[in-house]
């Protein structure tokens, strides 16, 4: 579960849009003049991203604008990147292309129209790509980096859901859904209206859709003149497999060789019980002429992810995850020497776990961003000897590099900023920002101080804690306070900005915020992480109770009014505080939280993740681990609940059923206890919708203002 990330890190939603609008058959696009701040539209747009008063409150959280996937240009001279701005009153997301000189001068619009562009990407000839919709299809396109020019590249039936160029500019992958499985209507073309599904093995649904017969292959297609030439080759014939992993999975899990003639990517070649089962993806390599494919991973059973090729010698680099069922094993960064043919494990002089990296070109280097003590840094590993140095030390989360020359260009946020585009100083780490996409708006929002606070946990070990305070905090003064629970578990509570659980946005209704990093979360050791695998409800809930009651007090914290507020594994520690909490919290909110273990495991769809973390099927009675972890579930302690609760969940959220937030609300009800149940029909385990998550805030912070103030 650790890949829901509760914090929702930026780059999940910039993938994610769906929202492809076009009111004419070509797209409109307009070179404009914009500011160093780029927070004007223009004025012809209906959007109004004007910040209101001084205060981060719901509507000014979406007036922001939000910085998406970005490109270096191959002349490391220009950076192309998306930035999406939301209609509230449409209740719809926009997003153009951007362009910026790597120094941060001269940015720009691209594009200004009514259809999302995503997926920028650069040809090697120098021209912008992108995804955007042409008569409900999305299609590749090309632009001058001036914004003239407009090419449309594929003309697919279906479209294309991304994309890759090669080296040479005629060759280029791309991703597509090809449909192998019947439906019922295809079975029984004569009921044309049945609506049933029949299932016959597991995984027909994944996080927040059912499977719907197609699968996402990779195809290779030939490019003459900047436009498809022939029909697209698929790599994966006939294969019912998935390229990229679903549902998250992107461009990022295949690559180009350097001479173009193989597309390496990421598979989990397994089906049904055994998909749902496993994380054993792997990393294949396929010859675009032949078709002809190897595995590349035949070692680690994990997840096997990110292939990358080092420019200059064809060196193969790829991410791996030593056990087969555990989604947050350490992320480790591999790389096969094809003269040698050895496999050589760069990670193994450091106890972190990498979320992304790319090879030097030009040095026996690998960047690569880990999270160490609750920031994701970017740091430089040798690929000679394995030695990694840290490099930023900022108060913020990178969240993504690429190579510029002697910058490396990354996207960045913090608990005060969202998503911006850094230079980063290879040699010094000093970063500077060149997007400046909320520059102006963030100067007029008071934000509140970031404390970072080591608190000693009940065995003795030491326990980072932010403590985020209100804006114009007074220490002469009392506030009621909100201990954050974060989700996962396996998810750090880093320095992440969030549209949903925001720690600014909390502190600026008045409450100071404690956020643990408690068992169970990475970046702070192999050992830290692991433990919470099969003790749900023990260490790790003395640590949510060692970090509350330190900084409840301190004198400018009101001890009678504290609440405790999480979503998902979040979620399951509220309902589980709730039966032990002795009187220390006035108000919980659970957010798509497990409620009954035993419920959870079979109506869950990834089963490699309740099997791994909580050991076994609740049903194995000779399996002392599994049933620890079943003698835990908070739905067992529910003759302690004494205290209002309130409870979300989303219908379409099929990682945690819905039924789950149900049956929490449904005892609280029974048992006399004031509860409110606030519930999305069409939302899934994240609320998405920019008018559900006005309201999401809205009934937030009225239930929690009416327990606690």
């Amino acid at each position: 579960m650790s890949q829901d990330m509760e914090q929702f890190k930026t780059f999940t939603y910039i993938k994610t849009f769906t929202l492809w609008i076009i009111a004419t058959t070509t797209l409109v696009l307009a070179t404009t003049r914009c500011t160093n701040n780029i927070i004007d539209r223009n004025p012809m747009d209906s959007i109004n991203n004007e910040i209101i008063g001084d205060k981060l409150d719901p509507l000014n959280l979406w007036r922001l604008g939000r910085v998406g996937g970005f490109a270096v240009s191959p002349d490391n001279n220009s950076v192309a990147y998306t930035v999406t701005y939301t209609d509230i009153a449409e209740d719809k997301n926009y997003s153009d292309i951007y362009i910026v000189n790597v120094d941060g001068s001269n940015p720009h619009r691209l594009t200004d129209t009514r259809v999302n562009e995503h997926s920028v990407a650069w040809t090697p000839d120098g021209r912008i790509a992108f995804i955007a919709a042409k008569d409900d299809d999305q299609q590749v396109w090309t632009i001058k980096p001036d914004g003239s020019d407009l090419v449309q590249v594929t003309s697919l039936k279906g479209g294309v859901e991304g994309f890759l160029y090669g080296h040479n500019a005629d060759n280029i992958a791309i991703i597509r859904r090809v449909k192998l499985d019947q439906s019922v209507n295809d079975i029984y073309p004569d009921l044309p209206k049945a609506t049933a599904r029949i299932e016959n093995d597991l995984m027909y649904r994944h996080w927040n859709s059912w499977s719907d017969g197609t699968y996402s292959h990779v195809f290779y297609l030939h490019l003459k003149n900047g436009k498809q030439d022939g029909e697209p080759v698929d790599l994966m014939m006939d294969e019912r497999f998935d390229s990229p992993l679903q549902p998250f999975g992107d461009v990022s899990q295949i690559a180009w060789d350097n001479d173009d003639s193989h597309i390496a990517y990421t598979s989990k070649k397994l089906t049904g019980k055994d998909a749902a089962f496993s994380t054993n993806s792997c990393v294949y390599l396929c010859n675009v002429t032949t078709l002809e494919t190897v595995n590349m991973t035949t070692t680690a059973k994990g997840y096997n992810t990110n292939p990358r090729f080092n420019a200059s010698d064809g060196r193969f680099f790829y991410l791996s995850m030593e056990h087969d069922g555990y989604e947050s094993d350490k992320n480790q960064l591999m790389m096969f020497d094809p003269v040698s043919g050895l496999i050589t494990n760069l990670s193994q002089q450091t106890d972190l776990s990498i979320n992304d990296f790319f090879p030097s070109a030009t040095d026996n280097l690998a960047w690569v961003i880990m999270n160490e003590n609750g920031r994701d840094a970017i740091f430089k590993v040798s690929t000679t000897d394995g030695a990694f140095t840290r490099l930023t030390n900022d108060l913020c989360d990178y969240t993504s590099i690429q190579d510029a020359g002697s910058h490396l260009i990354a996207s960045r946020m913090s608990m005060s900023s969202p998503v911006e585009l850094y230079s980063v100083d290879k040699a010094t780490g000093e970063a500077r920002n060149i997007s400046n996409v909320n520059t102006e708006a963030l100067a007029k929002l008071k934000m509140g101080n970031i404390e970072e606070r080591w608190i000693t946990t009940t065995d003795g070990k030491k326990m980072l804690t932010w403590v985020i305070f209100p804006p114009d905090f007074d220490p002469a003064k009392k506030y009621p306070a909100l201990l954050y629970c974060q989700g996962g578990p396996q998810s750090t509570v880093s320095q992440f900005w969030s549209t949903r659980w925001n720690f600014q946005l909390m502190a600026a209704n008045g409450y100071i915020v404690i956020a643990p990093n408690r068992r169970g979360v990475p970046g702070f050791g192999t050992e830290w992480c692991q433990q919470i695998s099969g003790d749900y409800g023990g260490q790790n809930m003395l640590d949510y109770f060692s970090a509350v009651d330190a900084v409840s007090a301190e004198p400018y914290v009101d001890e009678n009014r504290l609440g405790a507020v999480g979503a998902s594994y979040g979620g399951f520690s509220v309902y589980w505080l709730a039966g032990h909490h002795q009187k220390r919290f006035k108000a919980f909110i659970a957010h798509c939280g497990i409620f009954n273990l035993e419920q959870m495991y079979p109506t869950t769809e990834e089963m490699f993740f309740v099997n791994w973390d909580l050991k076994g099927a609740p049903w194995d009675k000779q399996n002392a681990a599994a049933q620890k972890s079943y003698a835990n579930s908070p739905h067992l302690f529910v003759n302690n609940w004494d205290t209002p609760i309130m409870v979300i969940h989303g219908e379409k959220d099929f990682r945690i059923p819905y039924t789950q937030g149900m049956a929490a609300f449904n005892t609280a009800i029974i048992k006399g206890i004031e509860a409110r149940f606030l519930y999305f029909p069409d939302e899934c385990h994240w609320v998405q919708h920019p008018q559900n998550s006005i309201l999401w805030h809205r009934e937030f912070y009225k239930w929690l203002d009416k327990h606690l103030k």
